[in-house]
């Protein structure tokens, strides 16, 4: 199973955020994953970005691969510096 580290949108009409999940890459959008290892809100200002690094290195290390959104996120959290080279 091939697993991705990508957004599922939440909330309703206009007042959407995200959580950062894993997924099989095969999934729907906001279908089926296997995990929850953040939320990220683009509505608040500035834009809320909150993930557990511990889970997501672990996830990384696992070889799920994040989405070019999700990789972006990642370094602006903090994450992806503490990655082992």
């Amino acid at each position: 199973m091939a697993t991705r580290i990508r957004l599922r949108r939440v909330g309703r009409k206009g007042q959407s955020y995200f959580r950062i999940v894993i997924a099989d890459q095969r999934a729907a959008r906001d279908g089926r994953f296997v995990a929850t290892i953040g939320h990220y809100n683009p509505r608040t200002d500035p834009a809320k970005v909150e993930v557990n690094a511990e889970q997501a290195l672990a996830w990384l290390a696992k070889g799920a691969q994040p989405t070019d959104t999700v990789r972006s996120l990642l370094k602006k959290a903090g994450v992806l510096g503490k990655r082992p080279a």
